[in-house]
């Protein structure tokens, strides 16, 4: 089981009750440091070990940032938490979260109430299950955080990682972060473990509705799928993807600040291709070539060694 640090989640529940917008993300927190600073701290306990951990957050936002203006004017908006009743601006230590039991009715609940709760998570996690890492759609993928020792768990924290990379096997559990208790899984990363929170299986919406069927797709058309996915099949490499869209706004915003001519428009692409089957041929055709660079770059270096070790057997 993880044992929670009740204190530390406490304190940042209470930043989730402000408006969007009014706090950074937490990875820009993050890189405004020179180091990580952890959100939380607990103990991992499977059998008779107990680790002790920290938790940060594992991704980033490179978005660019919009703000609210008044069009007339261009001046930024501001957010304000308005009293109707007293009808004036309340500041953020008047603030507290609320539930709407009914039409225009709210209870009040303090973070004392939310001790109070009868499940164990509140304070500890269980891990209940360990599974092959395969099993778990992606869709139930949510946020990805950091596991981390404390240097008193370092030996423990590294056995129980390796017995994960062994057994291909990751940990199902609970997690009580900032007012919810989330599903989790805790599984090998590089020099740490990953702790992703899940979704629960009755929050990913049903297909019912939206799903096709065959729609009458002949066994020509599904091999020449097979051939284009198979013309485009590379191993995963994360570096060779980027955000284009971002760094095209960027330049498009420093462009609109100097007073600079905007980027051209992307121009129209070529005549759409109403028949699928030539459309498959055509893309079929079209990454036969890339296919073939891709194997040429991998091969060289195995046969220039069977050519040179040939040479000197000869010789």
């Amino acid at each position: 089981m993880l044992g929670m640090a009740p204190k530390t989640a406490r304190k940042r529940t209470r930043s989730t009750t402000r408006e969007r917008g009014s706090e950074k993300p937490d990875g820009e927190r993050e890189r405004s440091g020179r180091t990580p600073r952890a959100i939380w701290s607990g103990t991992i306990s499977f059998g008779m070990v107990s680790i002790p951990v920290r938790l940060y957050t594992a991704t980033e936002s490179h978005d660019v940032q919009f703000h609210l203006l008044h069009k007339r004017d261009g001046i930024r908006l501001q957010n304000v938490r308005w009293c109707p009743k007293d009808e004036k601006s309340v500041p953020w230590d008047e603030v507290v979260r609320g539930f709407e039991y009914a039409k225009g009715n709210y209870v009040p609940i303090t973070d004392e109430d939310l001790d109070h709760l009868p499940v164990k998570t509140v304070h500890t996690v269980d891990i209940s299950d360990f599974v092959k890492l395969e099993e778990v759609d992606p869709i139930y993928y949510d946020k990805a955080y950091y596991l981390a020792p404390e240097e008193t768990g370092a030996k423990a924290f590294v056995l129980l990682r390796q017995a994960l990379e062994q057994t291909g096997r990751a940990a199902v559990a609970k997690v009580a972060i900032r007012d919810k208790e989330s599903l989790c899984l805790v599984r090998p990363y590089q020099d740490v473990l990953s702790m992703d929170t899940l979704f629960y299986a009755n929050e990913i919406r049903s297909t019912k509705g939206i799903a096709v069927d065959g729609a009458g797709v002949s066994p020509k058309e599904i091999q020449m799928a097979i051939s284009l996915i198979e013309n485009l099949s590379d191993t995963f490499d994360p570096e060779r993807y980027h955000d284009e869209y971002q760094a095209a706004l960027k330049k498009l915003i420093g462009a609109k600040v100097e007073g600079a001519p905007l980027p051209a428009a992307p121009s129209e692409r070529g005549e759409k291709i109403v028949d699928l089957m030539e459309a498959l041929r055509a893309s079929v055709e079209a990454t036969k070539k890339k296919a073939s660079d891709r194997a040429d770059e991998k091969a060289p270096v195995t046969r220039t060694r069977t050519i040179s070790s040939r040479r000197r057997k000869s010789a």
